[in-house]
């Protein structure tokens, strides 16, 4: 009787091949360190040989800075501090965590998590967890620094690799990021480009921030559904479940008594009284948190600030459960625990320094914007047809996105270029807009250069030492590829059949 196993999938296999061939690279901070040292070296001889290019908007000419010369060295040495503090993942993680740390610390997210699990259908776990990923966009960051965590434990608690359940946030929360059932800050943001884009051809017509939301409703069912099944049969397979003692202890058999019972049903009051407290921020004409323009989108100043709500709700809910089930009897207590939260982050906060420093030589050196217009007048001077503009658009927003990270600076870089001339070309600038956000959003959750992507590499981290870019990269490929291509196909079917993109 031959008891060997089956050899995995090749796509397993590969996949594996993938991940340990990224995991050889050097440790993430010395890998930013070399980043660092290339771009240096970069700007020098781009500086020399005079790369440069024509900003498609003010038509001024772009020209690489070496960071080499005197005024390079003394912008590094005067913006090293403010490079890091004003990095976009430190601030709003740590003050997510500030929060988070109480909740955890006091054994509520625990308690809730092991509800979570044992209430949620294993089949609609995943479906759940990417899901609620792709409407956290309309939180900016906070499903970034809430949400994946959070997923990681829920899949845990489930008894499943808490890895899995990172990948499917990752996928909703970065690789759904044009997906909503609601509008947001994205779609104003990048309408206002697109809008002043079209303002160089036909200043008349303008692009609605709902512009693209029709598709992009249909696009939360189809990002969910598939990013679920990516999940659950592609990424999951390879994956090891996990040691489930942490999740077999006392706490999960006295789940239901009558101090844990009072303990949430406390929480639970608090937190239909948080939420009517935003909404009397926001609905009243005159709400404190209500955005004064009557165009612009109401909860915009809420929505800014939202990691400081989640921070402050997180940590009165753990006040509230941990002073009930006696976990916290004096202030020390709760304080230890985030204090601990932090310290938790140090390798993080390393990491970011880093990270921060790279990307801000990228875009000083002009390096980013310059490779970003030459690439689109490559495109813009090949005779392709409709569809195929459009899908070409798609794949050069997903290679520029490799490189910046921002989906709105590289919007209001591409916008002047390719609207006016696809618009001459008969495609109108919402179809556009959206071409580009499923390029911009399908390579998100690959690009190590995604401000985020070693916030995630940490959160891995925390569950399996071993873990680093690779192992990420390799997870979240399947999810990027079948994203770009079925979410592209998606679109030259909708526009085929001649539906509306959005309202007006």
């Amino acid at each position: 009787m031959n008891n060997a196993k089956p050899a995995p999938p090749f796509i397993q296999r590969w996949l594996n091949s993938l991940e340990l061939a990224g995991n050889r690279l050097p440790n993430p901070v010395l890998l930013f360190i070399y980043f660092c040292i290339a771009i240096v070296t970069f700007s020098v001889l781009a500086e020399f040989i005079g790369f440069s290019a024509q900003h498609p908007l003010t038509n001024d000419v772009i020209t690489a800075k070496s960071l080499l010369s005197a005024e390079g060295i003394k912008w590094m040495v005067g913006n090293a501090v403010g490079n890091f503090i004003h990095f976009a993942p430190v601030g709003s993680v740590l003050v997510a965590i500030l929060g988070i740390a109480v909740a955890e610390d006091s054994g509520l997210l625990s308690h809730v998590l092991q509800r979570l699990a044992a209430s949620a259908p294993p089949r609609l776990l995943s479906s759940f967890v990417v899901f609620a990923g792709v409407m956290s966009s309309i939180g900016f960051d906070s499903g970034y620094v809430v949400l994946i965590p959070l997923a990681a434990l829920i899949f845990r608690a489930a008894g499943r690799s808490p890895l899995a359940g990172i990948a499917a946030a990752f996928a909703g929360v970065s690789g759904g990021y044009s997906a909503n059932l609601l509008l947001g800050p994205v779609d104003a943001i990048l309408s206002g480009i697109s809008s002043e884009a079209m303002a160089l051809v036909a200043p008349e017509h303008g692009v609605l921030t709902s512009g693209n939301y029709y598709f992009t409703l249909v696009s939360t069912a189809f990002i969910t559904v598939t990013g679920a099944w990516v999940n659950e049969k592609v990424v999951e397979p390879r994956l090891a479940k996990p040691n489930l003692g942490e999740f077999n202890d006392e706490s999960q058999q006295r789940i239901n008594t009558p101090i844990l019972k009072a303990a949430i049903r406390k929480v639970a009051i608090f937190s239909v009284a948080f939420l009517l407290l935003l909404l009397w921020l926001v609905i009243p004409a005159d709400g404190l948190m209500r955005n004064p323009d009557p165009k612009g989108l109401a909860a915009l100043p809420l929505l800014n600030g939202i990691v400081v709500f989640i921070a402050l709700y997180a940590t009165l809910s753990g006040l509230i459960f941990g002073y009930s089930t006696g976990k916290y009897k004096r202030h020390h207590d709760w304080i230890a625990g985030m204090e601990n939260g932090i310290g938790s982050l140090s390798g993080y906060i390393v990491l970011m320094f880093f990270a921060a420093q790279f990307v801000n030589y990228f875009n000083w050196t002009g390096l980013g914007a310059i490779s970003a217009i030459n690439g689109a007048n490559w495109l813009a001077g090949l005779e392709l047809s409709k569809t195929s503009l459009l899908v070409g658009f798609i794949l050069i927003s997903a290679s520029i996105n490799l490189l910046i990270g921002s989906a709105s600076a590289k919007w209001a870089l591409m916008a002047p270029i390719f609207i006016p001339m696809l618009f001459l070309l008969g495609i109108d600038p919402e179809s556009a807009q959206m071409a580009y956000r499923i390029g911009d959003s399908s390579t998100n959750i690959i690009t190590p250069l995604m401000p985020y992507f070693g916030v995630v590499v940490a959160f891995m981290q925390r569950h399996d030492e071993s873990a680093g870019m690779g192992t990420l990269m390799a997870l979240m490929l399947p999810y990027s590829v079948i994203f770009l291509v079925a979410w592209s196909l998606l679109l030259s079917l909708w526009l085929a059949a001649g539906l509306p993109l959005g309202p007006g």
